[in-house]
């Protein structure tokens, strides 16, 4: 697909400074997916998240003491029509809702300021969101947002031995809807704050909008974590790009 994308598009052949005049040749399908594999094999899509992210901190994009967190389901292939005769065996199924999903889960953690990906990890699909969450907070936050899949987060014996865990404020959605139901006459501070806190919270959810209807994210493309954790990384990346572009920022600055 990207071989044919660079025939079709002068703008893909720029970017990658192809000259069909001086007669060079557009990399095949072969030589695009060894470049691929030294690019997971050297850490190279990681070094990648990590440079854009120093980037917008660099430039003051990125404002620190609040993150906040949130999970989403990649489908993977069920089928068993494969030499092995068997599904990829680093994934896994899991039930939400009345559904059940095989795949991987996608964690992130979104700035709470600005809605930029600070940390990003892949998992099989029946982790727990709440076991990755340390991994997703910086050091200097403060507070934490998420749904109301993470009640209780605060009352795990882990996170209350933790220092920093322990002092962080825990700003989640709640389940109970009774704030939304007609009340008597006066100010409803509960509907109010809840508002609130989704308000701040909707952010990781355009997060989620530019990588699955955008970028097309919405199954796994290769077998195992670690390709798909590569990917996942590179996802990240075009993300807090596209996101700097919408804000009118030019890279070259």
């Amino acid at each position: 697909g990207v071989e044919d994308a660079i025939y079709d598009s002068y703008a893909f052949r720029k970017f990658m400074g192809v000259d069909f005049l001086n007669e060079e040749q557009v990399p095949d399908a072969t030589t695009l997916c060894k470049f691929r594999k030294l690019l997971n094999d050297n850490g190279i899509t990681k070094l990648l998240f990590d440079t854009m992210k120093a980037f917008l901190d660099r430039h003051g994009k990125m404002m620190h003491g609040g993150t906040i967190v949130d999970a989403t389901i990649m489908e993977a292939p069920t089928s068993t029509k494969n030499a092995g005769k068997q599904r990829d065996p680093e994934m896994h199924q899991v039930k939400k809702g009345n559904e059940w999903h095989f795949g991987e889960r996608m964690h992130i953690g979104v700035d709470a300021g600005t809605g930029y990906i600070h940390s990003l990890e892949v998992t099989p699909a029946n982790r727990s969101e709440r076991d990755i969450v340390p991994d997703l907070i910086r050091p200097d936050d403060e507070v934490l947002y998420a749904d109301a899949g993470y009640t209780g987060l605060a009352k795990r014996e882990d996170f209350q031995a933790d220092s920093h865990l322990s002092n962080l404020e825990y700003r989640i959605n709640t389940r109970n809807r009774q704030h939304w139901k007609v009340r008597a006459p006066g100010f409803d501070w509960d509907r109010y704050i809840e508002y609130q806190r989704s308000r701040v919270r909707s952010k990781v959810e355009y997060v989620f909008l530019i990588v699955k209807r955008l970028f097309g994210y919405r199954k796994v493309r290769y077998r195992g974590l670690e390709k798909n954790r590569a990917h996942a990384y590179i996802l990240g990346t075009s993300a807090n790009a596209f996101m700097l572009a919408q804000s009118g920022w030019r890279m070259g600055r």
